[in-house]
């Protein structure tokens, strides 16, 4: 089962696995969402879209429709 960016929760974080680059604007590319960058989801809009992430210290809000096209894996949060 593949995870997407829509389907992280507040506070989690996720290493970009792939992106359908048809799908995916060029700008977010430019800013870091690229496989194997780390993604925070930081906020969610009051009725669930957009939804705000910090890649590669970039903060960045993303429509729900853009996040599903981006896989992730969650990342191992124990120490």
């Amino acid at each position: 089962m593949k995870l997407t960016l829509a389907q992280l929760k507040k506070g989690q974080k996720g290493i970009i696995a792939d992106v359908n680059i048809d799908e995916i604007p060029l700008k977010l590319l430019e800013m870091g969402c690229l496989p194997g960058n780390v993604v925070e989801l930081v906020q969610i809009a009051p009725f669930g879209d957009p939804l705000y992430f910090i890649f590669n210290d970039s903060h960045v809000a993303i429509r729900l429709e853009t996040a599903k096209e981006i896989e992730i894996t969650l990342e191992n949060t124990t120490n």
